[in-house]
């Protein structure tokens, strides 16, 4: 039966085998042959049979066919050309008489190409340029350009692809320069090859500069920067052209010389720069006028003279620069007003343009004298001195006084052009013929000391230089005063000070009565009646009058006399007052240590209430400790053995044991009950003793 069954079953699959299709395939390195290549397609049955080939319906040649085995077969395409291309078909009559076949598609190329292409184009900028693309390649190849990856799709317009597959740019600019790719690309087929050319846009350079003349100051602190704008493509190259005049060891240029600095300018840098800009393509050139100017200059033959009265002077000035300046003298008055010399025919004038005349001289024509240069490029000044003598006093009168006369001007002083260093002073009676004489320093009061009162004299005084001495005044006739008793001293209210109950003011003597001053004498009151005077005197040479000791919140009357051997002089009077001293406020509020004492203060007032509570109520803290060290065991509130209900008669101080050590009493109430007392040692309830316990039946216990 088992037999049956297993031929049975080899039956069924050998059925199955016969009648199912075998599966075929064709296999192949790559389905894209480049021409010239070797190809092999080998064809599986899947099962044994007779295996044929054809390409596009005819029987492939047999030396191109390679048996395999019974299931297997090669086609070879040696050198491949582009009639090979085809649909190559694999035939398979199986044994079982069942026929099969499997198609395979063979694509042959040639690669495209770019031949010579150029990779590189230059244009001039607004020219029309053409690109182009010479590709070679079979079958059908395609061409595409392309900019920055993207596609150029434009058929028309300024950027446009033409039927030969260049590219065509009409009017091309800067911003047209950059690679342009070209793609050839086998038609349906992934194969391509790419081609980036570059285009390169050429402009010819201009050259710019910012001003057309530069106006500069000679000067060592001058530096003059010259730029010039430079464009075009490829980069040019600059140069300049600078005046033979020049030195050019002060030229420093930046890296592409495109700004020329030309340090501590001077008058030989004038003249024309040329700044010139070359490339491949062409040159441009620019102009620039630097007009330097010279700052002007005035010198003097002779800077300072000194002449005596009547004689004639003359000073040239040179003046230079550029442009030439004009020339121009001045006077320089006292006032720092200048006055213009003409050149007319005066005694003052100038001649020929640039001297300076001055004939006779006179002590009014001392002075400084400026030679000015004037000119767009700035003004220049030097000063010519004119020194002689002084001249004479004028508008001057006297004031007499008992020894003395003093001089006053109506009028200013002639110089002479040098300052007045002495004053000759001379005085005479009607009696005498000659002149008595005192010099003074210039800085000295005009005054004649040591006369005799009630005197006439003649007076008069001199200015005098290092030149030498001017002319005298007019004589004056005046009679000396008596000598007599000085004027009152001056008080200034305003000059007054109050400084607590002190009160200072400065004292001032404008006129002794020709007798000097003894002593002053002070007097002050409160301003009440009847109230006492206080009196002081000072000393002659007192400047300052202080009081002290005042009252506060009073008013004063004071009263001052300068006194000579002559008399006193009549009071100076003055009212004052001493006001309320005003408590002086701390600004600076509560200090560090007040705010520190408070809160200690709070914090001890706090502890003390928190312990009295700890005392009166639990019989704690330190007020207890205390009073239990003070007042011994008897502490109000605290019960002590003696004092406590049911006691006994033994004793128990706290100065003093009378019972041994090792004596343990039995405490028993009187009257029988059954709690009794225990003593304790901390506050009011622990045991007399360490090892004291309350037995059942109410009395101590004691355990060993």
């Amino acid at each position: 039966m088992a037999e049956s069954m297993l031929i049975l079953r080899m039956c069924s699959i050998m059925l199955v085998l016969g009648f199912s299709e075998a599966k075929m395939e064709i296999i192949t390195s790559k389905p894209d042959v480049l021409l010239g290549e070797n190809v092999m397609l080998l064809c599986k049955a899947g099962g044994e049979g007779d295996i044929t080939w054809q390409k596009d319906g005819e029987d492939a040649e047999d030396y191109q066919v390679e048996k395999v085995d019974e299931t297997s077969s090669k086609l070879f395409i040696r050198n491949a050309k582009m009639e090979d291309a085809g649909q190559y078909k694999c035939l398979c009559e199986f044994e079982s008489g069942h026929r099969d076949d499997k198609l395979y598609t063979i694509f042959v190329y040639e690669r495209p190409s770019f031949g010579e292409t150029p990779a590189y184009h230059e244009f001039l900028e607004g020219q029309d340029g053409l690109i182009t693309c010479m590709v070679t390649g079979k079958p059908a190849v395609e061409v595409n350009w392309e900019r920055d990856h993207e596609k150029l799709h434009s058929e028309a317009g300024r950027i446009r692809r033409l039927k030969d597959n260049s590219l065509q740019i009409n009017n091309i600019t800067r911003k047209d320069h950059g690679t342009y790719t070209c793609e050839a690309k086998i038609k349906d087929r992934p194969i391509f090859e790419k081609l980036n050319i570059s285009i390169s846009v050429n402009v010819p350079p201009t050259a710019k500069l910012h001003e057309e003349v530069k106006k500069a100051t000679a000067g060592p602190e001058t530096n003059v920067s010259l730029s010039c704008l430079v464009e075009g493509v490829p980069q040019p190259k600059i140069n300049w052209t600078v005046p033979d005049s020049s030195d050019k060891s002060r030229y420093k240029y930046n890296s592409d010389k495109s700004e020329l600095i030309i340090s501590s300018v001077v008058r030989s840098d004038h003249g024309e720069y040329i700044c010139t800009a070359k490339n491949k393509i062409s040159e441009s050139s620019a102009m620039i006028m630097l007009d330097v100017s010279e700052h002007p200059e005035a010198v003097l033959s002779q800077e300072k003279m000194e002449v005596e009265p009547g004689q004639s002077i003359s000073v040239s000035c040179n003046v230079s620069g550029h442009p030439m300046p004009a020339l121009q003298w001045v006077r320089k008055t006292n006032n720092d007003h200048l006055l213009t010399v003409d050149a007319g025919g005066g005694r003052v004038r100038m001649e020929d343009g640039y001297v300076l005349v001055i004939d006779n001289v006179t002590p009014s024509d001392g002075g400084l004298y400026s030679c000015m240069a004037i000119s767009p490029a700035g003004n220049a000044s030097t000063d010519f001195s004119l020194q002689t003598w002084p001249g004479k006093a004028s508008q001057v009168s006297g004031t007499p006084g008992p020894t003395s006369v003093h001089f006053t001007l109506g009028a200013s002083l002639v110089d002479g052009g040098s300052p007045i260093t002495h004053f000759t002073l001379q005085w005479k009676t009607g009696r005498e013929n000659n002149w008595q004489e005192k010099v003074i320093q210039s800085t000295d009061p005009l005054v004649i000391t040591d006369l005799n009162p009630y005197t006439t004299y003649s007076v008069r005084f001199a200015p005098k230089t290092h030149l030498g001495q001017g002319g005298f005044s007019e004589e004056l006739t005046v009679r000396t005063q008596g000598i007599r008793e000085p004027d009152s001293p001056v008080l200034v209210a305003s000059e007054g000070k109050v400084e607590g109950n002190m009160f200072s003011i400065p004292l001032m003597q404008l006129d002794n009565g020709d007798s000097p001053i003894i002593h002053y004498t002070v007097r002050y009151r409160l301003n009440k009646v009847d109230e006492d005077w206080r009196e002081k005197d000072l000393p002659s040479n007192s400047t300052v009058i202080n009081l002290h000791d005042l009252q506060y919140k009073s008013d004063y009357h004071m009263e001052v006399l300068a006194v000579n051997s002559y008399g006193s002089s009549s009071s100076a009077k003055l009212n004052f007052s001493v006001p309320q001293p005003v408590a002086k406020m701390n600004k600076g509020g509560m200090g560090k240590g007040a705010v520190a004492g408070i809160v200690i203060v709070i914090f001890l007032v706090l502890l003390i209430a928190v312990d009295a509570t700890c005392c009166y109520t639990n019989h704690c803290g330190m007020l207890m400790f205390l009073a239990v060290k003070l007042f011994g065991q008897k502490v109000p509130g605290m019960k002590t053995v003696e004092e406590g209900d049911g006691t006994s008669n033994g004793d128990l101080k706290l100065n003093g044991l009378g019972i041994p050590r090792d004596s343990i009493p039995k405490l028993q109430t009187q009257n029988g009950e059954k709690n009794g007392l225990e003593a304790e040692v901390t506050c009011d309830k622990a045991p007399l003793t360490k090892f004291e316990k309350t037995s059942p039946n109410g009395d101590p216990a004691t355990e060993a």
